[in-house]
């Protein structure tokens, strides 16, 4: 399947599928409320990627609050809430001065008011956040992606119904292997084939998602499986469950870092410095090559079949900010 932008319709899997381009455009920076004072809300902790931003927006938003009070709110407030002796702690956590243990995270979660959800959430951010190795921060990115997935369900943000018709990896991976040859799709082959990496309940439910959504039928006469014609019009898929599946995909090359030899991979990077009309033109020509390479492939498999299922990911994104001034 190829992840498109497009999203109108969940039938047809090559065309189910998100570009990183749908995630970045609804990555909305959090407010200011020094800029826009007259919006006036407390800051929820699942629309942010950065704990000090989310602590900031939540001493602003506090201040702002109670400007009028005979004693506004501040520093020293928030460490008695929080049980801290040091009055400006919280100054130096959002200045990066500090870092906050396990401890201290329980201890602000609870001066900022947050129920058990939003705090474990929050711990997940800002574990997320302080992590220094890659591979660490790649697992807790995948986490924290996942626990906002699980809370807007129970939330109800997300449809259930919604939510059981979007593929996930596993999903993904089974509908590629109707092209690999010497598959059986018997679940337990299917474990093996996958490395271990889904359960037998996984791969069982993905298969009945696909067969559901008509994206895979079997032949009356011989059984086998085989790409079907979904008919069946389905509703745009969620923000959150687009992270979610470009993660879980984005964390199966970093297990390939450390599981594949070289000679079986190809990862290469290059660290640019771009105008944003280079940063277009860029993302305009790896469009064109993932649909080109698509294209190629799917006239591949309508002769022969291939060996092993690959997964291709096209990755461009900003490292920095623009310097003001």
């Amino acid at each position: 399947m190829d992840l498109k932008k497009e999203t109108h319709s969940l039938g047809t899997m090559a065309a189910v599928t998100i570009s990183s381009t749908a995630t970045l455009a609804t990555d909305q920076k959090p407010l200011s409320y020094k800029k826009l004072p007259e919006i006036l809300q407390a800051p929820d902790v699942s629309n942010y990627m950065d704990f000090r931003k989310l602590l900031s927006d939540f001493y602003l938003y506090r201040r702002e609050m109670t400007k009028r009070d005979l004693r506004p709110y501040n520093y020293a407030m928030f460490s008695a809430a929080a049980n801290i002796k040091s009055p400006n702690y919280l100054k130096m956590i959002i200045e990066g001065k500090r870092n906050l243990s396990e401890e201290m995270i329980s201890k602000f979660a609870r001066a900022m008011g947050f129920n058990k959800e939003m705090s474990e959430e929050f711990q997940l951010l800002v574990l997320f956040n302080q992590a220094t190795d890659p591979a660490d921060r790649n697992i807790l990115l995948k986490q924290l992606s996942e626990f906002r997935v699980s809370s807007q369900l129970k939330n109800g943000m997300i449809d259930k119904k919604t939510w059981e018709k979007v593929p996930n990896w596993v999903t993904w991976i089974l509908f590629a292997m109707l092209d690999q040859d010497g598959v059986t799709f018997n679940t337990e082959q299917l474990r093996d084939l996958l490395r271990g990496k889904a359960t037998s309940d996984e791969i069982e439910s993905a298969l009945k998602t696909l067969i559901t959504s008509r994206e895979i039928t079997k032949d009356a006469e011989t059984g086998l499986l085989k790409k079907g014609t979904p008919t069946e019009p389905q509703d745009e898929i969620p923000v959150a469950l687009v992270r979610k599946i470009q993660s879980q995909l984005m964390y199966l090359g970093l297990e390939s870092l450390f599981s594949d030899g070289p000679t079986e991979r190809e990862f290469g990077s290059v660290t640019l410095t771009l105008t944003k009309a280079e940063f277009e033109d860029i993302r305009f020509q790896l469009r064109k090559i993932r649909k080109q390479i698509h294209k190629d492939n799917s006239i591949a498999r309508m002769s022969s079949k291939g060996e092993r299922v690959y997964q291709l990911n096209l990755q461009l994104f900003p490292v920095t900010d623009r310097a003001e001034g």
